[in-house]
């Protein structure tokens, strides 16, 4: 394509996986304990999207990427330190929350309403990346609800390889069932491709690219105004997970009546 492709990546922050989450109740809405304190990084799921968005700009001349993320402004900074040398992208930050008990269709909303005010944004030449899922917003269906509210019909999830064929149309490789993939072929943007793993390793640090994305970003985040989520789901109690071990060893029994015995036991909890 002549005139490249313009990119935009949602992608949320999460805590560190490596840390230990405990959900509370802060007034009549659920949190995460010590959120401010945890250590933050970009979603594992949007951060393979924000890769193969850098490698399919570096490789289509007029291409450009935005990475749009709604989070703490304090948190979304500490990220951008570390994630602004993986890739060159322009921020659109949002100050809003960013734990894992905002609403999806909330989240879609404010997303959409940021990709509309983008400014040189080229509809025709529009590719909008996210996760297809989220480590915190698992919902499965956040990119889905931004692209429908961005009139974009042609979509695409579970996305592990994406291909710009001569002709300029668009190879695109979906996970399904037994390890497979399903292979369509799309004429070219707009599209909406929720990214599974993808094919692309981690990029190294490159400091220049952070300096040249640093000038950009600060200034975005200095000039985000707070977004408040529309709370459209009433939690009645949050609770970390049990841990519970029972160990049986059963012979000679039937796949439907083990099925059986876990639902059983399942349906007690």
């Amino acid at each position: 394509m002549s005139n490249g492709y313009h990119i935009v990546v949602c992608a949320g922050i999460v805590p560190d996986p490596l840390q230990t989450l405990e959900p509370v109740m802060s007034g009549s809405t659920p949190a995460l304990k010590n959120e401010m304190l945890l250590p933050a990084v970009l979603d594992p799921w949007a951060a393979h999207a924000l890769y193969e968005a850098a490698n399919l700009a570096a490789h289509a001349e007029g291409s450009k990427v935005w990475l749009v993320s709604a989070a703490p402004k304090s948190k979304l900074q500490q990220v951008m330190m570390n994630v602004a040398q993986k890739a060159a992208f322009e921020l659109v930050p949002i100050d809003a929350p960013a734990n894992g008990f905002a609403d999806a269709h909330s989240v879609a909303e404010i997303l959409a309403q940021a990709i509309h005010s983008i400014s040189g944004l080229d509809r025709s030449r529009l590719l909008l990346f996210g996760g297809w899922e989220s480590a915190s917003r698992g919902a499965g269906v956040t990119m889905q609800l931004i692209g429908e509210q961005l009139e974009i019909t042609d979509q695409f999830q579970g996305v592990d390889r994406f291909t710009v064929l001569p002709d300029g149309s668009l190879e695109i490789h979906e996970r399904i069932e037994g390890g497979r993939h399903l292979v369509s072929i799309c004429s070219g943007p707009p599209t909406v491709l929720g990214w599974a793993t993808g094919n692309l390793p981690e990029p190294r640090n490159n400091p220049q690219v952070g300096m040249a994305n640093m000038r950009t970003i600060m200034p975005a985040l200095q000039k985000t105004k707070s977004t408040s989520l529309t709370q459209n789901v009433r939690y009645l109690s949050v609770m970390p997970p049990r841990q519970q071990r029972q160990t049986r060893i059963v012979k000679d029994r039937s796949a439907e009546e083990i099925a059986a015995e876990l639902l059983e036991w399942i349906s007690q909890e």
